[in-house]
Formats: structure tokens, sequence, C-alpha cells
């Protein structure tokens, strides 16, 4: 196991330090996805077709996975403040660009902007993160309100650029989501600063090395099924459902109760991890999301679909801030800023290819076969899940 550096922060200090940490994480979030929904409405605007809008949503993910391995060492080499400052000036000037340039280069730039703002953010909190935490538990309680923050930002930023845009147009939403930075920069100016963790900065090939650390794999490999089973079902829920002649708040709303107990039950992970070990919780999430896969396709009413969304949102919604807290107590600490933008890689690929797969895959077998081949896949994630028990406990 590989041992924090950091001197141990007191109970309070450490809640203080979390609450930095959420904020500072949450501006750029929700900067980013409230922009993430308003650069494609104002390309449409712009009578910019369907195309064009794909390109302008691959931007965001293809930056963040283009930058992922670059901030990971910059984490490493910097600690929290360079990146974290760079990150915000990047969100800022994302918001600023597109207000000021509202034509669809100056949107694709935005896109760019955005995308490289959140990984640098993410991969910096997150390193931070786990070198405050001491111990299991506090990792995960620290993990836990991080992986929290997205899903609160996934809504309020979408939510109050949506309002702006039908209120005062576009250029005001986009000044508006410009603040989330600055609310960032407010949180994070006392937050602690950190010594350098002890150890060579660029061991390895960037993420090759850590790859070939078979518990590191495993962990990896667990978050890889996990994100592929949240994207399978992101992108073939509104599939099945348009089958069903369910009609779109109907479909939204299964999506959302996906979304609220995802993002409830990572608050319950610290309480689930004093209580199991890891690898059980991730087994049983797997083979509980295997079996839901499995249902979803039979159940025919949007009710009966709405119930195996909230029960798959709580079986693999606490699955990141174990990843997360694994990853921190098996990575050697000089090298956590790269663990962790090899995870992003990994969620940033899924994101882009399985909704190309899903939808090839649904063309040939439909939309219920696309849901069988990924509750069958699931039973490997299961036996990887099953590999952790040979990692000894905290």
């Amino acid at each position: 196991m590989a041992h924090q550096v950091s001197p141990p922060f007191a109970r309070e200090s450490l809640s203080r330090e979390i609450v930095r940490l959420v904020g500072g994480q949450g501006g750029v979030h929700a900067c980013m996805s409230g922009l993430r929904m308003a650069v494609p409405l104002m390309a449409l605007q712009l009578g910019h077709g369907a195309a064009a809008v794909g390109l302008l949503l691959a931007l965001f993910g293809a930056a963040q996975l283009a930058i992922s391995i670059p901030a990971g060492r910059m984490a490493d080499r910097h600690g929290l403040k360079r990146p974290m400052h760079i990150s915000m000036v990047a969100a800022f000037a994302g918001a600023a660009v597109a207000a000021a340039w509202p034509t669809y280069p100056g949107l694709c730039a935005t896109a760019l902007l955005e995308g490289g703002a959140v990984a640098l953010a993410v991969i910096a909190l997150q390193r931070h993160a786990g070198q405050i935490a001491h111990g299991a538990d506090e990792l995960r309680r620290v993990f836990s309100w991080l992986s929290f923050t997205p899903a609160a930002a996934n809504f309020l930023g979408p939510f109050a650029a949506g309002l702006v845009i039908d209120a005062l147009g576009y250029r005001a939403a986009f000044l508006l989501l410009g603040v989330g930075p600055v609310v960032s920069w407010a949180f994070l100016r006392g937050a602690t600063a950190l010594p350098a963790s002890a150890g060579p900065s660029r061991s390895g090939a960037g993420g090759e090395g850590l790859w070939r650390d078979p518990a590191v794999r495993s962990v990896l490999l667990m978050n890889g099924f996990v994100s592929a089973t949240w994207d399978i079902h992101g992108v073939m829920v509104p599939l099945l459902g348009h089958a069903r002649g369910l009609n779109a708040s109907a479909i939204g709303s299964i999506l959302a109760s996906f979304a609220i107990a995802a993002a409830a039950v990572r608050l319950l992970v610290p309480w689930l991890g004093r209580h199991f070990r890891e690898w059980v919780l991730m087994a049983s999430a797997l083979t509980a999301a295997c079996v839901l896969l499995a249902v979803y396709p039979l159940m025919r009413t949007a009710l009966a679909m709405g119930a195996c969304s909230m029960l798959m949102g709580m079986t693999i919604g606490g699955v990141q801030p174990m990843v997360m807290s694994l990853l921190h107590q098996i990575t050697p600490p000089h090298r956590h800023g790269q663990v962790i933008a090899l995870r992003m890689m990994m969620i940033n690929a899924s994101s882009i290819s399985m909704p190309l797969m899903a939808g090839a895959a649904g063309g040939i077998v439909g939309a219920a076969g696309v849901f069988w081949i990924m509750a069958a896949s699931l039973l490997v994630g299961v036996r990887v899940a099953f590999d952790l028990r040979r990692m000894p406990p905290p």
C-alpha cells in the first residue's frame, strides 16, 4: 500500500479543506456543464446542423482526453495551486470567448478550453484530496463528496444557463457561467499548499508503467466496466423508451432517476466502506448491474423502467469514490496525478467510443440486444472485482 506523505489534518481542518475543494470543483464544473448545454444550442441557432453540433460536443471530451496525462504530471510536480490557476483562467476564457465571439469557430475554441479546464481541475483536486486524507475512511469520505459535486454542478450549470438564455439571451448566459471559475478561485484561496511528494515525477512512460501493476490494472478495469455501463445506459434508455412509445418527459424522468440515485448513494460510501471491503461492494454492484441490464428490456412501462433506472444508479453510482480511494491506497504518492489522469483517459475514451459502438450494435441487434450484451460483459467485470481480494486491507 502507498502511504500519504502530507501531515495529518485535524477533523475540523479536513472538513474545511473538503468544503474548499467542493467549491473549487463546483465552480469550474458548473461553468463547463452550462456551456456544454448552451454552446450546441447557440450553434443550432446560428443555422448549423447535427454534424456540427456533434463535433462541438466531441471537442469537450477530446480536450480532456488529450490533456489528461500532461495534467497528471503537472499535478504531481506542482500540487494543487498552479494547475487550478490555469484551469480557472481557461474556464473563464472559454466563457468570455463564447460571449465575445459567438461564431462557430469561437464556440469550438470554447469547447476546447472548457474540456481542458475541467481535466486540469479534476486531476489536481482529486490528487490533492488523496494527499490530505489519511486512511481508507478519510479517503472514502473525501471522494464521496468530490464525486457528488459534479452531479450537483451538472444540474446547476445547465439550469441557470437555460433560465438566463430564455430571459436575456446567450451572451448573458455565457457571462453568467464565467462567474463559476471566479467562485472556484474564492473557495480555493485558503486551500492548503502541500509539499511535492518525494519520488521521480516521470517514472514510467506516462500511464504505461502504472498499467503494468496488477492491482492498479484491476481497479482501472473495474472503473472501465462501470463507465461503459453508465454510457450504455445513457445512450440506450432513450432508444428503448422510444421503442416503448414513451414521450420525452417520461424518458427524461427515467434518466433523472438514475442521476439522482447515483449522486445520493455516493454520500453513503463512507458508511458502506466501514462495514464491507471494497472488492465485496464492487463485485456486488456489478452483479446487481448485470441483473438489471438483463431485465431492463423486459420492462414495458415508464414506472418500471424508472425503477430499474433508479436501482441502476444506486448500484454503480458508489463505485467511483471507492475506485479513487483504492487508487490512492495502492499508488505511490508521487504518481497519484498520473493514475488519476489514466483513469480520466479511460472514462473519456468510453464516453466517445461506447455511444458509437452502442448505436452500431443497436442497428443490428436492437436496443434490447445491446442491454443483454453489456450484461454478459459485466460478468467479466465481476471476475476482475474478485481479483481485488488479494489486496491487503487498508
